[in-house]
């Protein structure tokens, strides 16, 4: 693995030591559905929001590798697996489309705001009857002079209902073709932008997740990230860098998972004997450590392919599957291993499993992620 220098170290124990404070209440938060707003302010208060961005913005300037690493860290340290989501998608969404994409005006009025946490970012792509089908949007944006007038709709948006900021995916042209396809970026208030209250769902309960309805909303023609026609370009391009970013947060969540099981697997004792020298228990156990070892190397591996410039396209799909089901695999065998206490809401081990079984699904399914590989392979 990689050879992490002393600042890189200092950036993630900076993540690490902040962890406990930013899961303090997670259970409770989990049951009401809750997003912490103060520790929304105690990460903007490190500067750590604006860890892959230009200084020039507010930003630290760290590249993906140390970006990644410090995020595992929050992964590992903060139990409210909402709120990690949540700093992971306010990031990639909005930050990362606008510093690879976005024109230098874009970027001087809303990067410092991406940079310091004073405007929550979201992307706005999933439509109700397109689902992981880009190309079937209906969202339509009309050239009106210098403005682009939205109308349409959008589900499934992560920090939709807490968003200051949206980058959304409309289309500009005759649909079926990626050049129809340009992602503009809307603030909250503009006219004609109407945010939807927040659905209650399985998991990532603190992470809030709305629609959106645009009516006549007129945007301005400069919002275009990347210029017309461009959204498809952009999306490729942030939704690499999310499944690296919010997948490595994952393998932070499973390193603490494991280490607990092993802990609980010691002392918890069963006929005399502690529960670990048990082969059913044990085997778990490795198979978790197997699970996060391979994540990790797949993560960091891509991530350092894509810096490199290398294509990735199918290596982003394996990443994609090994860790969203490896992660679904650790927090059952979580449960199972607790017994009834891991089944109890209190404890917060269920909530765990409920969280992770939103990773097969987002960022493309895994059905999906394995038609792309066969497409990859000749088939």
């Amino acid at each position: 693995m990689i050879d992490w220098n002393d600042e890189q170290r200092a950036l993630r124990r900076t993540m690490v030591d902040l962890g406990e404070k930013l899961g303090a209440g997670h259970v409770e938060r989990d049951q009401a559905g809750e997003f912490d707003r103060s520790a929304w302010d105690l990460v903007r208060d490190t500067g750590l929001l604006g860890l892959p961005f230009d200084p020039a913005f507010g930003g630290l300037g760290a590249d993906l590798l140390t970006t990644m690493y410090v995020l595992e860290g929050l992964g590992e340290s903060c139990r409210d697996g909402g709120f990690n989501f949540s700093v992971s998608t306010h990031m990639v969404s909005t930050g990362v489309a606008l510093q690879r994409f976005g024109s230098a005006a874009l970027k001087a009025k809303y990067l410092p705001m991406v940079c310091d946490g004073s405007a929550i970012g979201a992307h706005a792509i999933t439509e109700p009857d397109a689902g992981s089908d880009m190309m079937a949007m209906r969202t339509t944006a009309k050239a009106d002079g210098d403005v682009f007038v939205l109308n349409g709709s959008k589900a499934f948006v992560s920090n939709g209902p807490i968003a200051g900021l949206y980058v959304v995916y409309t289309l500009t042209g005759k649909p079926g073709s990626p050049g129809a396809i340009t992602a503009l970026l809307v603030e909250r208030d503009t006219p004609g932008l109407h945010v939807g209250k927040p659905v209650a769902k399985m998991g990532l309960r603190t992470s809030p997740l709305c629609e959106l309805f645009f009516d006549d909303c007129r945007v301005p023609r400069a919002n275009a990230v990347g210029g017309v026609g461009s959204g498809f370009l952009v999306l490729d391009h942030v939704m690499k860098w999310e499944i690296l970013v919010s997948f490595v947060i994952n393998t932070g969540e499973m390193r603490h998972r494991f280490q607990s099981c092993v802990d609980y697997a010691r002392t918890r004792e069963q006929f005399g004997q502690p529960i670990g020298s048990y082969q059913s228990v044990s085997n778990k156990i490795v198979d978790m450590l197997v699970g996060l070892e391979t994540s990790r190397k797949w993560l960091y591996d891509t991530a350092a392919k894509l810096v490199r410039r290398e294509n990735v396209t199918t290596d982003i799909a394996i990443t994609k599957l090994v860790v969203s089901e490896a992660n679904v695999a650790s927090a059952m065998a979580a449960v199972q291993i607790h017994g009834g206490y891991g089944y109890l809401a209190e404890y917060g081990i269920e909530k765990e499993l409920r969280d992770a079984v939103a990773g097969p699904i987002y960022s493309g399914t895994s059905e999906v992620q394995r038609q792309r590989i066969a497409a990859m392979v000749g088939l």
